[in-house]
């Protein structure tokens, strides 16, 4: 690992910390592809590896450049952003009562309404875009951990992190952030008092739509740190070495892609916002978000995500989406490509209409993941779409 001082993120993670080879000098780390290690002839481990699911050198070098980027203690990479997340969870116990947002990423939203509150969890969902609600649904001594997603899909709420980690910790909870949308580029929660950071590494770290992965970051807490060690072994959820490998390789470009995703979409959100054929924008850098004066303390570029309310209803939104060609009607966002999504029909199809709609995801909504091309393109798409 590098040992300069004063080096920016952005040249720590173009460098991914620096590393050589120290066999072959290699600029490129190796894929480990060892399931497992030998042991010594008195039965230790003195090379510190003894299994794959426990171990993969693959692994040292996209969790360490995590660590750093987000000032954290400790990375792990897991499977998928799901397992990631999850695995925050399981380290609670039945009886523990969390605080989540009513507004989140759909399959966790499942999960913890399905899974984790037949496993015991008491699971009870906010407006955590609210600090107020955050406070009053709070229990001193029963909540155990209080979870953000900020920006929150497909509403992109913007929650106060420093404001939350007062209110758990005054309560005896931990606050973690799942930050996938803003990346390290854009905020560091642990930075604002959350204990752990979760990232979906199948989106903008990875930033390619080529593999699938989830990390946890862990604050300076070794307790913590140990217990989501052991999770990541005993439940199995790690990655493999290939895509350990691509989320490191696309960590190398988090910051000019970043710029490039912030830029399109500030551009993007400024012309939509004025189009005839849509009621509302809903992106952090327009002064009409509700949090975009919070949005501008705690992050360092609005993100490369905004969702339209077009005027004419569901009809109309699935005709614009029909006409696009540029941004691909698909799931996920991040990666480089533009993305167009439908939550209602999409990726939120599973939720009554009614609770759907509550939460702002109605039929004329439509969800933007916003590329690096070249922005003149997507908007005269959008322009003959709308049109």
């Amino acid at each position: 690992m590098t040992s300069k001082k004063n080096v920016t993120a952005a040249s720590l993670a173009a460098q991914a910390m620096g590393w050589i080879d120290p066999v072959t000098k290699a600029v490129v780390p190796p894929i480990h592809m060892a399931s497992t290690y030998q042991r010594d002839e008195d039965n230790g481990y003195r090379s510190g590896r003894i299994y794959a699911r426990a171990d993969n050198p693959t692994f040292d070098q996209a969790e360490a450049t995590l660590a750093a980027l987000e000032g954290g203690a400790k990375a792990l990479v897991f499977s998928s952003g799901m397992s990631a997340a999850t695995a925050c969870f399981l380290a609670l116990a039945p009886g523990d009562h969390v605080v989540v947002p009513k507004v989140m990423y759909w399959s966790l939203r499942n999960w913890l309404s399905g899974f984790a509150t037949h496993w015991g969890l008491a699971v009870e969902f906010v407006d955590t875009g609210s600090t107020a609600a955050i406070a009053k649904a709070v229990r001193a001594g029963a909540t155990k951990l209080v979870w953000l997603e900020t920006p929150a899909n497909p509403t992109w709420a913007v929650s106060d992190i420093a404001a939350a980690a007062e209110i758990a910790h005054r309560a005896g909870a931990l606050l973690a952030v799942d930050s996938t949308v803003a990346t390290p580029v854009l905020t560091r929660p642990i930075e604002h008092g959350a204990d752990l950071v979760m990232h979906s590494a199948t989106k903008y770290l990875n930033g390619h739509s080529d593999m699938v992965g989830g990390i946890v970051v862990v604050g300076d807490d070794p307790e913590i740190a140990e217990q989501m060690t052991f999770l990541q072994n005993a439940v199995g959820g790690v990655q493999g070495p290939f895509d350990s490998f691509l989320a490191l390789r696309g960590l190398k470009t988090l910051h000019l892609r970043m710029k490039a995703h912030c830029e399109n979409a500030q551009a993007l959100a400024e012309w939509l916002q004025g189009h005839q054929a849509i009621e509302k924008v809903i992106y952090p850098g327009l002064e009409s978000h509700p949090q975009h004066d919070l949005a501008r303390r705690q992050m360092d570029g609005f993100g490369g995500m905004l969702s339209v309310y077009v005027k004419g209803g569901e009809p109309a939104a699935r005709r614009v989406m029909e006409q696009c060609q540029l941004f691909t009607i698909a799931e996920s966002l991040g990666g480089v490509e533009s993305l167009i999504n439908h939550p209602a029909i999409m990726t939120h199809a599973s939720i009554p209409p009614q609770r759907r709609e509550s939460l702002g995801i109605t039929g004329n909504l439509i969800r933007l993941s916003v590329g690096i091309e070249a922005v003149d393109d997507l908007r005269e798409e959008l322009a003959g779409a709308l049109r």
